[in-house]
């Protein structure tokens, strides 16, 4: 199971720290051409801080063993992130809302594991 946890974590620090720089590197013009509803452009960089930090407390308070109970309240907190983003992207068409319902399963499985399951 700690394996299972641990490759997931890397993947989904690898994506949030990917979506998260992404949003500081795109116009926010950019961001909000393929949406449904047009989100401003302080509120995405608020998300990018949030999914820079999320990513860095998948990995690095159980790789430093600092304090390790970081890591399932990121994971809780990505989850959040990826119900806003599961609503916004149903709103368009449902197909593609199912990457971020995923990925918010899979943040709720690293929260739930790392707290009940394997705790660091």
């Amino acid at each position: 199971m700690r394996k299972a946890l641990w490759v997931i974590q890397i993947v989904l620090a690898l994506l949030f720290l990917f979506a998260g720089v992404m949003k500081f590197v795109m116009p926010v013009e950019e961001m909000n051409k393929d949406t449904p509803v047009a989100l401003p452009g302080p509120f995405l960089h608020f998300i990018g801080v949030c999914e820079v930090l999320g990513g860095l407390g998948l990995i690095l308070p159980g790789l430093l063993r600092i304090k390790p109970g970081l890591t399932p309240l990121a994971a809780a907190g990505l989850v959040i992130i990826m119900v806003g983003a599961t609503v916004i992207s149903g709103m368009g068409s449902v197909p593609v809302a199912l990457l971020p319902l995923v990925v918010g399963i899979l943040a709720a499985f690293i929260a739930y594991g790392r707290w009940r399951l394997a705790p660091l």
